[in-house]
């Protein structure tokens, strides 16, 4: 079989029960840490998740020295996610504790902590490659995370625990966006929100240490921050970001898994953040909300409804037309001919937009305090902003000012 037969036979969970629940797996995790990523990148404290992966390293190896010490071979799952978990919570205090009582800020805070627990985890880890006892081998997977060889009861842990963070996200989901979007007045309701700020950092973390053995400690904040930020070039509304960002995620963690699968060569965390990478291209080129292309094509038709109607203007003006875009773009619409002559066509739109500037220049006097004046662009028609009623009356006053005009003459 080649890669394409073993990936589709992994795509459909038919590679085997090991590689279907570690898909399975990563997928609940990376819908778990979209979803929760959303709320963290909301409230733009993206870097706080970074340093709580880093704490996670000192607890991994901790954890390790106390099971060995205890007869183990060290390597029990649930031990080293339970070690993991602890120091980084220590982490996560320690960064508010310096926020909140020094005058340092939460970046130097961050980068303070981060740096000290990820260099006391390389001690241990250093350390633990010199112990006689204990199964060390692997240990060092949990930086960039290796699903090679994960035993079923691993796989199996990492799907609870996925499926865990995920209900936890589900429940949470209101009071934490409240809080991510608008904290004034979320507190103005009751809302705790120191509280709730630090369930969204507990939830980091759940997703982070669950994340350890699949994506790696390096990489797992790449899994938290990407899908949100792919979320938000599809949608300006927070709910749908979220939901957006939990897809992603999950479709991250699990075709990660697949194409990891699929070849043993292929390293599992690098993988995932690699697919949540193309989410992203994909979103910042093609989302027609805020997407690359989405904006070219935008200023591209922009820039010719410009140049349209500067172009029936002169026209209607009787000036001549100098522009390359300008002549191009009339005669393509057949307001002139290729001798710069304006068509039957051509003449009516003319007059047409040179009544409406008169229509606008009288609303203004007219109407100054309007909002069809402050939303006028100077391209929509004014049929599109003002009612039959207020256009008819502008014509009226047109008419009583040329007929003024008139008699004066």
């Amino acid at each position: 079989m080649g890669f394409g037969d073993y990936f589709i036979s992994a795509l459909f969970l038919q590679a085997g029960y090991n590689s279907a629940l570690v898909a399975i797996g990563a997928g609940l995790l990376g819908l778990s840490a979209g979803s929760a990523g959303a709320f963290i990148f909301l409230r733009k404290r993206a870097l706080v998740s970074d340093a709580i992966s880093h704490a996670t390293l000192p607890g991994v190896g901790l954890a390790f020295i106390i099971m060995v010490a205890f007869g183990s071979d060290g390597r029990w799952l649930p031990g080293l996610i339970l070690g993991s978990a602890i120091s980084s919570a220590i982490g996560l205090l320690m960064v508010e504790w310096i926020t909140r009582k020094t005058r340092l800020t939460e970046d130097a805070a961050i980068g303070a902590v981060l740096s000290v627990f990820f260099g006391f985890g390389i001690v241990l880890l250093t350390v633990i490659q010199t112990m006689s006892s204990g199964r060390q081998a692997g240990l060092e997977n949990f930086l960039l995370g290796s699903t090679a060889g994960m035993l079923i009861s691993e796989a199996t842990t990492i799907a609870v625990a996925g499926a865990l963070a995920a209900g936890f996200v589900f429940l949470l989901r209101r009071p934490m966006t409240l809080v991510a979007f608008d904290p004034e007045y979320a507190a103005t309701t009751g809302v705790n929100v120191r509280n709730i700020d630090l369930a969204m950092m507990g939830l980091a973390l759940i997703v982070t240490v669950i994340g350890l053995k699949i994506v790696g400690l390096i990489l797992i904040v790449a899994l938290l921050i990407i899908p949100p930020v792919a979320a938000r070039f599809w949608t300006n509304q927070v709910g749908k970001m979220i939901g957006i960002a939990a897809v992603i995620g999950g479709l991250s963690g699990y075709v990660g898994a697949v194409l990891s699968a699929a070849h043993a060569a292929l390293p599992t965390g690098p993988i995932i953040v690699l697919v949540a990478f193309g989410f992203f291209m994909i979103s910042a080129l093609f989302s027609p909300l805020r997407g690359g292309l989405a904006s070219a094509l935008r200023h591209q038709r922009f820039q010719r409804r410009v140049h349209r109607r500067q172009g029936l203007l002169s026209l209607a003006r009787r000036e001549p037309i100098y522009d390359g875009l300008t002549i191009r773009i009339l005669r393509r619409a057949g307001m002139i001919r290729a001798d710069g002559v304006a068509t039957a066509r051509g003449r009516i739109a003319a007059e047409k937009a040179a009544h409406d500037e008169a229509r606008w220049a009288m609303a203004r006097r007219m109407l100054p305090d309007d909002s069809a004046i402050e939303r006028y662009d100077g391209l929509t028609p004014i049929e599109r902003m003002m009612t039959p009623d207020q256009i008819a009356e502008i014509d009226r006053m047109i008419q009583n000012a040329q007929t003024t005009q008139g008699a004066k003459a």
